[in-house]
């Protein structure tokens, strides 16, 4: 009998100690509580930031409640649905950890004045990605224009090449029409009595077959030759500007506007070529 009592002691504590073995293990698994911002969703993953602490990884499950609480003293609670968790929403979670070190979601709460500050903060953001992309589109569409406008310019200035090596290789040319167009001093703007005079040379020129047109630009000797060689190129350019944009002259007939030491021509040369 007491060899029988004393196997019966024996077993009253192993089943003692299998008892705190579980215990310990409920505690390890004992429900936590976080606040804190949702700094980020992504499907069933959310991070949660969290004052003064790292920022905690939540997983949400199909068996997570959400809900909105409500009255003065949050007494009352309205199921919601997991999209109305986006970032921004301060909300408080329940659950517990897995073995990731993710904080299993029992149930996340929030309250209705938080819901609608973050609605206000998401749909800002939204509005400034929307504009970010806008912007971004409208500055690879004004990259593409200047590419664009760059090709022409390009093209343009062959063409004016080619056409100044093709008057240059004619062996005889006729001077159709001159015109002289005078500027007042350190004045480059083509005063308007010149501009029906321009025009009528323009019109002069267009049924000539082959025709070329030269510009050339002057300033007198007096003052500094940097100073006179720039006021003769932008006077040429006035002269070329009003014959291309108002007289309807092509830039490939037109010869480069150049700058020589003598009074301004506008001269109209053609040529069988």
């Amino acid at each position: 009998m007491a060899h029988f009592n004393s196997l019966r002691r024996i077993n009253v504590v192993a089943v003692s100690l299998i008892g705190f073995a579980l215990l310990t293990t409920v505690a390890a698994a004992q429900a936590v509580k976080v606040q804190g911002l949702i700094k980020g969703r992504s499907g069933d993953t959310m991070i949660l930031q969290i004052r003064d602490s790292p920022d905690v990884t939540v997983l949400l499950t199909d068996n997570t409640e959400v809900g909105q609480v409500q009255g003065v003293f949050q007494a009352r609670r309205k199921e919601m649905s997991m999209a109305a968790l986006i970032p921004g929403l301060a909300v408080k979670v329940e659950g517990t950890y897995n073995g990731q070190k993710q904080l299993v979601a029992k149930s996340v709460s929030f309250k209705g004045n938080d819901l609608q500050r973050a609605e206000s903060i998401h749909a800002g953001l939204h509005e400034t990605r929307t504009q970010a992309q806008e912007n971004k589109e409208q500055i690879a569409a004004n990259q593409a224009q200047i590419a664009a406008n760059q090709a022409q310019i390009a093209a343009n200035k062959a063409a004016i090449e080619d056409a100044i090596t093709r008057f240059g290789q004619l062996d005889d040319y006729y001077i159709r029409g001159e015109l002289t167009v005078y500027f007042g001093n350190r004045e480059v703007k083509v005063d308007p009595k010149y501009l029906p005079q321009l025009l009528a040379l323009a019109q002069k020129a267009r049924p000539i077959n082959g025709y070329m047109i030269e510009v050339k630009g002057f300033a007198s000797s007096s003052g500094s030759t940097a100073l006179n060689q720039q006021l003769s190129e932008d006077r040429a350019d006035a002269v070329a500007n009003i014959l291309i944009q108002q007289g309807h002259i092509p830039i490939t007939r037109m010869l480069a506007p150049g700058a020589m030491p003598s009074p301004p021509t506008c001269a109209a040369a053609a040529s069988e070529i």
